[in-house]
């Protein structure tokens, strides 16, 4: 029962990684405002935004690859490592005097919700 929770929320996050992904290449300042830290419209900014959507879309593609797969012990120590990722976000977003709440509701609240996952995914084995 935990695993089939943890496969179907492993797969809520990848399709939400994909889709800020997307956002951040086709809409990147609005992804930037979205992320806690708007950027400039300047060339070399769009290049670090573009970067992050491929980087996100990777990610979710990968999680997705290890559900299509079926291997539980695999995604989750994938999910467990990537959580990483939303808590080093808000790091950054304090670091840069962005917004506590999104640093606070989002990230952390992202790299919460992806421990509680992983641990959903390992504690059946």
């Amino acid at each position: 029962m935990a695993t089939s929770i943890g496969f179907y929320l492993s797969a809520v996050i990848a399709a939400g990684i994909i889709f800020i992904g997307c956002r951040f290449l086709l809409a990147p300042s609005s992804a930037a405002r979205a992320y806690g830290v708007p950027a400039g419209a300047e060339p070399h900014s769009r290049a670090y935004l573009s970067a992050k959507g491929i980087r996100d879309i990777a990610s979710g593609l990968f999680a997705a690859m290890l559900i299509a797969f079926g291997s539980a012990h695999a995604l989750g120590w994938f999910m467990l490592i990537a959580s990483i990722i939303p808590l080093s976000d808000a790091v950054i977003v304090l670091h840069h005097g962005g917004s506590r709440t999104i640093a606070f509701g989002v990230h952390r609240g992202t790299a919460v919700a992806i421990l509680i996952i992983s641990g959903l995914l390992l504690i059946d084995r």
